[in-house]
């Protein structure tokens, strides 16, 4: 769970097949993804307004499943879990790698 004063706290799991797509990533990919994620996704997703850089999405043609770009061609899926703490968000982290992850998002 992260808080940070009185913004929004979120809390996050990882489904299984994410460690394997965590395993396939380079160091330096693996640095750039966590890095991604704490500086401007989650900042991002407290305030309620992503930036442009970040391209984030529905993926389709599924339901509720989103997108986040951390490289030129690295990937994230996610999507809104239930609440694990009243009134605050949950992210389930899906998939990580190249854009070929959306075949399987």
């Amino acid at each position: 769970m992260l808080s940070e004063g009185d913004h929004l706290v979120l809390t996050f799991e990882m489904l299984p097949r994410l460690a394997g797509d965590l395993r396939r990533l380079t160091p330096d990919q693996q640095r750039r993804f966590r890095r991604v994620i704490t500086t401007a996704f989650v900042p991002d997703l407290r305030t309620g307004a992503f930036r442009t850089g970040l391209r984030v999405h529905h993926v389709h043609p599924t339901r509720g499943v989103w997108e986040v770009t951390w490289a030129p061609d690295g990937r994230a899926t996610w999507h809104y879990g239930p609440e694990r703490t009243a009134g605050h968000r949950h992210i389930v982290w899906r998939r990580v790698g190249s854009h070929s992850i959306l075949t399987r998002p």
